[in-house]
This record gives C-alpha cells, structure tokens and sequence, in this order.
C-alpha cells in the first residue's frame, strides 16, 4: 500500500480520535480503543465488547468481551500515539502487551475482583473474565495499535489449557481493513491432507464449481474459529444461522451420524481462489486452500455442527458433510453470490437474510444522500453532505480519487469526516428511536441483523423526507450520547445513550420534530435540557443489574428496557411545546419500524399459555436465540398479570411468535 495513503490514513486517525475524546471527555487511548472495538463487532470478529482500564504492576488491559456463543474470552490491550509514524511497534512492545494481559488473566483468575469496587466497570471486567476462564474453549488476545508493527506473528500459546493466540491490529492492518470494502477480512482455510474432490468443467471463465466432502469436524471447527463470519460475504448476503442446534440436525448428529451426509442437503460455499494438488493427468484431485471461504448455504447445517460438538459433546469422527464450492471471480462477486444464494436449496427453513450493500433500501439511501444538501447553520453559508457509507471504505476511496491535496480538501469541506455514518449506524439510530434499547445493545452485528429482518418484512418508502429524518435520528442520537458523555456513563457509554433516547422517544409518544432537527442540524435548547434531565435516571436503572448479570448483559435484555420505561419521567413544559400534535407515522420512521398500531392487541389475543409454550418448546428444541426465549416468557408472564404489553415489545413478540411457527411449533388446540 502506498506510504502516501497511509500517512494520510494515520493522520486522519489520530485526529479522528482526539476529536472524540475531546467530545466525550475521555483518553484517547480509550476512544481509539472504543472505535476499533466497534470495527471488530460490526465485522464480526469479535462480539459483546467493553472498553475497561486497569493497570497495575505487571498488567495493562483497556478492553474485554466473550464470543456470542460463550467459548472465546477476548482481552484488548491498546497502544495509541498521537505521531505514531515517528516510530514502529517492535517485537518487544508486542510481546510486552501479550504478557501483561496474561498476567492480568492469571490475577483475574486467583481473585483480583475482590481488590476492586464493584461500582467501577473494571470489577464487572474482572468478574466476567474470572467466570469465563471456567466457561471458554480459547482465549484470544489483542492488540490495538496505531503505529506499524515490525514484529512476525506471535505463536500460539496456552493458559491454565486453554489454547491462546495472539493478534496485533497495527496501523497497517487497520488501514488494510478500513479501505477494504468488506466486512472483514478474507478466511483462508487450509485442507492438511487435502480434501479429495471432483472439478466440474465450466464454460464461463468467470466461475468454476467443484464437489467435496468435508469431515464435520473439521465444519464445526471453521465455525468454531470464525462464527458468523464464515456465513457473510463482504456483507453481501448473510445466512442467518441460529446459535442453536435445529432438532431434526442434532437428532441425527446424536443418533445416526454415519447417516448424516445421506440426510443433510449439505453446504453451498464460494471462493475467491483455490489452490489444487493434481494428478498425474493435470486434473484436480484435491483442495489444498481456499481463500476467501464463505458459506452462503448451508449456514443452519454449519453452525449446528459446532454447537452439537461443543454443547452436547457430539462425536463427529464420523459425519461428513457435503460441499459444492463455487470460485468466483472477485469482480463478478457482487452479482454472482447473490443469485447462488437465492438459488440454492435452503434446508430446514434456514433464513436467508440479504445483508447486500447493493440492497435496494441502502443503494436509494446513498443516492439520496448523495444529492441531499445539509442546511448550513454556522453562517458560513456552506452547505454539506452527510456521507453514508454502504460498503466499507467507500469515504476513504472517495478522497484518494480527488488526488491532489486541494481537491481533497475541497472534498472534505463539502463531505465533512464528522458527518459519515455507516449502515451499522443508521441501525443503530433507528432502533433506538423505535425503543428497541435491548436489541441495540446486543451489538453492532446482531443489531444490523434485527434491522434488516425487519426492512425485508416492511420496506419503506425511501425518498428525501424519509433520508432527512432518519438523519435527524443520528444527530438527536449523537447529542444524546454527548449527554451521556458528560454525565460519565464510561464504558457504558453505549447502553445508555440508546436506553436514553428510546426512553425519550416513549415518553413523547414519537412526536420530536425531526424535520427541524433536519433543517437546524442540532437539537433545541429545551430538547437538551431535558435529556440532560433524563439521562440521569436512565443511567441508574441500566447500571443496576438485576437477575445475578452484569449491566452489559442486563442491557441487552427486555426486561432492562421494561425497568427504564417504568422510570418517573414528565416531560417537561418547554419541550412539550415544541412536540408535533400527532406522532410521525409508519413509515416516516427510517426503516419502516416504528411503534405498530394494533400490534400489542394482536399479542392479547394470543393466550398467555400459549407464550410459555412458545418458550418452553424454544428450550427445547433450541431454536430461538435467549432473548427471543426471554421475551416470549415476559409477554406471558405480564398477559397472565393482566399487564399491557407496549408496542415495541409487542411487535417483537409477534415477531418471535411467527418464527417459532416456521420452524415446527405448534401451538395446543
């Protein structure tokens, strides 16, 4: 990569960093920290992340986070310079970093909470790292970087027998990762020996097909070590894959695996290279590497492979799986990948759900944007673009193409950096002024997930009006979370701005002017005050936990949002004076998925047996993620007090309800 493109990326960076620290009241190493983390979720790379400091004697650690399905601790350890091209990140600073957050581990281990007030969010760290280490099946430490590393990689390890490894994210990588145009980084999966396969002739030179049989569990490991990742390409498509085992799939992995590749459609996978052994004749005989692996069917299959392994101690020596892989091209990707996933068989009601940044819904959001002009409101009478960003890195090329120095200011001045937002963004403002706080905080990956289910199931109508107020969503988010800043919500920071703002939005019923938001690119006086008011109370309730979880797990739980809708709260003269007489419809939300009348009445209707036997069944069968099982027994448990169910759990609800009946429930007559 050029020297050029990455002393401008570095600089971007640092000043990138320091803008928000100075906007958050924080560290810079905190918010570089912060910002990577949340890379890392929306790739997929890591998931349930928190940023926490703690240095003592022999140990440094700024962050940690536990794999969504609870087998991989993960512990950051961050490096951050304000010139960080005046040196390089050498192989003693990396080995450095990787012991003290061993050490910090070990501590963690023999006790090292108990030394710390359970008030600060380092002692939450300290617990659910302690409580990991006797959960996890690997630990995995990083670290963060904004200087070049000169290090080679650092080998694998273990800790108390679980295996370690090690990753750094130095400036280069970062740089890599950030103009990429993808999600996440290629897999490159090597077959040791190589897996015998049949090469299919093609007649396009554009794709080839070949026909393997993969032993299971070498599947369950890929998934294992890449989770979702395995099952998106470039954030094209993704195959929506429960966390858990699908009954007819685990029935048989349990009790005829040597059956398995006779009754399971096996998987469809594409590539961007495979590398071959041949034989005598030329001909290929075997994979020896993939590169580029994904799975764009088969996902239910893949991830139950895993979860059967590991939650139910399935012996897969014998299962193997079936796999038709497909190498494309990797300028023909975005067209071709699509149509093999819409074409192929999908087995046992897997959702397919298109994550494509060619999606109608984000290409009419960008072309809107593009060509949507921002009021100026510093009397410079300059007008600007807010720049939404539907493939990665789509900023960083849009500024190398204006080459010169002047042109890229030019282009700057008129797209300002501060007013990017990304597809993950935008989920995140809208479910949050649609009071789904809950499903916000589960992370950036499963929350972009929840929202595009819900664009498939309700497309909006995307036109200037709706691209101006959705933006006015982010900027009312973003005063909130300078709100949330100042009260020092720390690393909980996150949680509660979006309980802060779903909890505004309750209370006035939908009804914040966001046309003037739009037309002010701020939000009034009044409408500060009172979130300056609110955000307070909001804070305490998110911060204490109930039900034995610390408040990142609390958070992401429908009765958290329960708790903070309850909170005391009027609001307040001033601000009702602005309020619009009736609340923005349907679908004048951004993402279609706003408060749905009627929606809490058709959950009345269904008894509240009915709910409890939904969970019930989820338990066991497995089908439903926690949260859906967790939800479906709120809604009954308040049906069966006589409660009224709100809105936006009750759309949930109905959500969850008809998902459990895809997948074979069926409720008693």
């Amino acid at each position: 990569m050029p020297d050029l493109d990455l002393s401008a990326y570095s600089r971007d960076l640092v000043a990138d960093v320091q803008a928000t620290a100075d906007a958050e009241r924080t560290t810079t190493p905190e918010a570089f920290t912060r910002k990577v983390l949340d890379d890392l979720e929306e790739a997929g790379i890591a998931a349930n992340t928190f940023t926490a400091y703690h240095m003592a004697h022999g140990h440094l650690v700024h962050g940690y986070g536990v794999g969504e399905s609870g087998e991989c601790l993960d512990l950051f350890v961050t490096d951050f310079h304000l010139d960080p091209l005046e040196s390089k990140l050498s192989k003693s600073d990396t080995e450095t970093a990787f012991r003290r957050l061993l050490t910090f581990i070990r501590r963690c281990r023999d006790g090292l909470r108990r030394d710390i007030d359970p008030s600060f969010d380092v002692y939450d760290m300290c617990t659910a790292v302690e409580k990991a280490l006797t959960e996890v099946r690997r630990i995995r430490l990083f670290l963060l970087s904004n200087r070049v590393s000169t290090g080679a990689a650092v080998p694998p390890t273990d800790f108390d027998d679980l295996p370690v490894t090690h990753e750094v994210w130095d400036l280069a990588r970062l740089h890599r990762h950030a103009t990429s145009g993808s999600v996440s980084e290629p897999i490159v999966v090597s077959f040791d020996p190589p897996l015998p396969c049949v090469s299919a002739p093609s007649s396009d030179p554009d794709h080839s097909v070949t026909m393997a049989v993969v032993p299971g569990q070498r599947l369950a490991s890929l998934y294992g070590e890449y989770g979702p990742r395995l099952l998106e390409l470039n954030v094209r498509s993704f195959l929506q894959a429960r966390g858990a085992v699908n009954r007819g799939i685990r029935d048989t992995l349990l009790n005829a695996p040597g059956k398995f590749l006779a009754y399971n459609n096996g998987i469809t996978a594409t590539a961007a290279k495979v590398e071959f052994v041949h034989g005598p004749d030329g001909r290929p005989t075997g994979i020896s590497r993939v590169h580029g692996m994904q799975v764009v069917n088969g996902g239910q299959t893949t991830a139950s492979l895993h979860y059967a392994e590991c939650r139910d101690k399935a012996d897969l020596s014998n299962v193997s799986v079936q796999m038709k892989l497909t190498e494309v091209s990797p300028e023909r990707l975005p067209e071709i990948v699509p149509l093999i996933s819409e074409y192929s068989n999908t087995q046992n009601r897997v959702t397919l759900v298109d994550f494509s940044s060619n999606h109608v819904y984000h290409v009419a959001v960008q072309q809107i944007t593009r060509s949507l002009w921002a009021p100026a409101t510093d009397g410079s009478g300059q007008e600007t673009h807010w720049f939404y960003e539907r493939a990665r890195g789509q900023y960083t090329d849009a500024v190398a193409q204006a080459r010169t120095p002047a042109r890229q200011r030019a282009f700057k001045t008129l797209n300002p950096p501060r007013l990017k937002f990304t597809k993950a963004d935008l989920a995140k403002y809208v479910n949050s002024w649609n009071q789904l706080p809950f499903q916000v905080s589960r992370g950036a990956q499963k929350n972009f997930s929840a929202f595009m289910v819900r664009i498939n199931e309700v497309p909006p109508h995307v036109n200037v009006q709706y691209c101006q107020r959705a933006i006015a969503m982010g900027v009312l988010f973003r005063a909130v979370d300078r709100v949330a800043a100042s009260h020092e919500a720390g690393s909980y920071k996150s949680m509660i701005t979006t309980y802060t703002l779903a909890r505004l939005s309750l209370a006035t019923n939908c009804r914040i002017d966001l046309d003037r938001i739009w037309r002010e690119q701020t939000i009034s006086p009044a409408l500060e005050t009172a979130i300056d008011d609110l955000c307070p109370r909001v804070m305490r309730v998110v911060t204490s936990p109930r039900e034995g979880t610390h408040v990142g797990e609390w958070a992401k739980k429908v009765a958290c949002w329960d708790a903070v809708s309850k909170i005391r709260w009027v609001v307040p003269r001033s601000l009702e004076e602005e309020l619009r007489e009736d609340p923005l419809d349907e679908e004048a939300l951004a993402g279609g998925t706003g408060v749905r009348e009627g929606a809490s009445d058709e959950v009345a209707a269904v008894p509240a047996d009915e709910w409890y036997a939904v969970e019930q069944w989820a338990k066991e069968t497995r089908n439903l993620e926690p949260s859906q099982r967790q939800l479906a027994e709120f809604v009954g448990r308040r049906l069966e007090l006589g409660q009224e169910i709100p809105e936006p759990q009750a759309v949930q609800a109905l959500h969850v309800r008809n998902e459990a009946l895809s997948l074979g429930f069926t409720p008693s007559p």
